[in-house]
């Protein structure tokens, strides 16, 4: 989810080289990238140490994915706690002060199952008003990147972007997001966390639970955890994955803010 560039790609490859050395368990790293749909990849009864939006995983059938950790990212925003938001960007040259400005124009969106991309902006639109209020939408768009993209070339007038992967964006890839600025951030939610397969071995989740929590004391993961913007990993509190999301899905559908239309 957040290997929004060959720089960060790297970085992650050798986070998770350090993960697999310390935890001892056998593990193989792969790449999983758009446009494959990321709910194919979260389907994998192999998969190990992945990472997965929370909304996603609370509608998911049970059983349910198995939580390893969340990551808590350095940027200040953050508060040092394991949450991120959406930012709504337009580009730099946009006639825009407030959100309401852009409602003339067309809002880009990634996929329906996306709580940085669709749920959490849906959301956040209900301060303003009851029905999608853009005169048009743009999507599915899949990334962040792919909204930066947009955006950046006129296709859309403005969207959301997960924070988190904004933030490794002008670390790794400045160009991506060069010329674009934040007109208004979505309330905090929380991060999307790492999981295993639902039938992960006990031993290999509590190897990997043990070894990520104590990560950032090691020498040589800690740089490499600089590089990728994480503080720590932390457990993952289910009750807030288990209410945040819904809670903020129900309250779109209630009020009438349908899915951006196609």
């Amino acid at each position: 989810m957040y290997d929004v560039a060959p720089p960060a790609r790297e970085a992650w490859h050798a986070l998770f080289a350090r993960i697999i050395a310390l935890s001892g368990v056998a593990l193989r790293p792969f790449i999983h990238s758009a446009p494959t749909p990321i709910d194919e990849l979260w389907a994998r009864p192999d998969m190990g140490c992945v990472f997965m939006c929370g909304w996603p995983w609370a509608m998911h059938a049970e059983p349910r994915p198995i939580p390893l950790a969340a990551p808590v990212p350095t940027p200040a925003r953050y508060g040092g706690r394991p949450v991120y938001m959406s930012d709504f960007v337009v580009r730099a040259d946009a006639p825009y002060h407030t959100l309401p400005d852009a409602f003339a124009g067309r809002m880009g969106w990634t996929v329906e199952h996306s709580h940085s991309g669709c749920n959490a902006p849906r959301h956040h639109l209900l301060r303003y008003a009851q029905h999608f209020p853009f005169a048009g939408a743009v999507g599915p768009l899949i990334s962040p990147m792919g909204v930066a993209r947009a955006v950046r070339e006129g296709a859309a007038d403005i969207g959301p972007m997960d924070s988190f992967a904004h933030d490794l964006l002008r670390r790794h890839a400045p160009d991506v997001v060069q010329g674009l600025r934040i007109l208004e951030t979505t309330d905090a939610a929380p991060v999307p966390f790492l999981v295993a397969a639902p039938v992960a071995d006990a031993r290999l989740v509590t190897a990997l639970r043990e070894t990520l929590f104590a990560l950032h004391d090691d020498n040589a993961a800690r740089a490499v955890m600089d590089d990728v913007l994480v503080a720590r990993f932390v457990p993952v509190v289910v009750e807030d994955y288990l209410r945040v999301g819904p809670d903020w899905a129900a309250a779109a559908a209630a009020a009438g803010m349908a899915l951006p239309p196609r």
